[in-house]
């Protein structure tokens, strides 16, 4: 996992611990005490890792919510963290990509068994790689074989010589055929960005408008979500927003923030409000027919590395599904770029969601991954568990 490809999946989360930092809070709205206590003590647990800032937001069944917040927005100015603060999206968007997917689908305008030469003919090629061979449905579960290869830095000097880059869809897919696949099409499992890069390019194809656009038309103006935004090719985030930092070594704690995101296509800002919102109609069945939302929700193993941070995870067409402690699972789409790292949920009916926003990525070792991601993964778990209650 590095930086270099920076998605949920292959971020180096990378951070150190905090300098200064604000008391944490947290506010019911009003969901509970017990709820918002819970939250609160989970977003304190993973400040005290020494990420620089966390948000969470939960929301029950009846539609309350509780926030909480830790840590600093600003580790300069100790400026407090924001329970409404943008962050960037990430690979959550994977989730909003396949959901367009599997609408055109529901419409007609195309199949998951179709191969990627039908709609981008040549353009997957060389070095073994063959678009013949590879179905949209592979693309969308990672299961294509395609190397997970994208331009990135994983030093402070390559951050800043490479923060404003600008690739288009085609030159990153043409980075990635340098590169032979991973596996042959459907025998294995590994995160691609390549392929979502492709799936984007296939819905424009299909469509004629960009993937964003089509995201934006299909998804987000239908749901109300206001606070996600497509920023292209843009450096900077809507205020407010917590500073992102990342750790590339002992004593270079690096204030990210100020980057292009590296497939600027589908490159979104959200909120933790937003964010509940998408998952909660998303399983609600608010965005697709039933057969396109049971057609997202099979999944298959991921590799082995992923499962040592998702334990008992499966991936589906562009969901996560994961086990509850309380028991039955719940699905999710983690976010991870240029320090912003964010965990999320929502049981199966989407009755009760959380999200919670990191702005500061713990990456130096392998230990330090496993405990942010596992502090994380453990407040959307007493989230969706209720205090305990089970997951309804």
């Amino acid at each position: 996992m590095t930086s270099t490809s920076r998605t949920c999946l292959a971020v180096v989360l990378a951070g150190a611990m905090l300098l200064t930092a604000q008391a944490a809070t947290a506010v019911a709205r009003p969901g509970g005490s017990s709820a918002a206590d819970q939250l609160r003590r989970d977003t304190e647990a993973i400040h005290a890792l020494g990420v620089s800032g966390v948000q969470a937001r939960a929301v029950a069944p009846d539609g309350r919510q509780s926030v909480a917040t830790s840590g600093t927005a600003d580790l300069r100015t100790g400026r407090p963290v924001s329970s409404d603060g943008y962050f960037r999206m990430a690979s959550t968007a994977k989730t909003l990509v396949a959901t367009v997917v599997l609408q055109l689908e529901a419409e007609g305008g195309l199949s998951l068994d179709d191969n990627i030469d039908h709609w981008l003919p040549g353009v997957v090629r060389g070095n073994g790689n063959d678009g013949s061979r590879i179905t949209i449905r592979q693309l969308l579960q990672h299961t294509s074989g395609i190397n997970n290869d994208l331009p990135g830095y994983t030093t402070a000097q390559e951050y800043y010589q490479q923060r404003h880059d600008v690739y288009s869809p085609a030159r990153l897919v043409a980075g990635a055929m340098a590169s032979p696949p991973d596996f042959p099409p459907g025998d294995g499992w590994a995160y691609s960005n390549p392929g979502y890069v492709l799936l984007g390019m296939i819905i424009q194809r299909a469509t004629g408008h960009p993937a964003h656009q089509e995201i934006e038309d299909r998804v987000l103006r239908p749901l109300g979500l206001d606070q996600t935004r497509w920023t292209g090719t843009s450096s900077a985030l809507p205020r407010p927003h917590a500073q992102a930092y990342q750790l590339f070594g002992p004593g270079s704690l690096v204030d990210v923030t100020d980057q292009v995101t590296v497939d600027h296509e589908t490159s979104f800002v959200t909120t933790t409000r937003d964010e509940n919102r998408l998952l909660r109609a998303l399983l609600a069945g608010r965005l697709l027919p039933p057969r396109q939302l049971a057609e997202m929700k099979q999944t298959v193993p991921v590799s082995a590395d992923v499962e040592q941070l998702w334990p008992g995870g499966r991936y589906g067409l562009g969901l996560v599904e994961r086990p509850l402690t309380c028991g039955g699972t719940y699905w999710s789409h983690e976010g991870g770029d240029g320090g912003y790292i964010t965990l999320n949920g929502v049981t199966d009916d989407g009755r009760r969601s959380a999200v919670v926003s990191m702005s500061e990525a713990r990456g130096d070792t392998l230990e330090h991954i496993r405990d942010q991601e596992n502090a994380a993964s453990a407040l959307i778990d007493h989230a969706l568990c209720g205090g305990g209650r089970g997951p309804s």
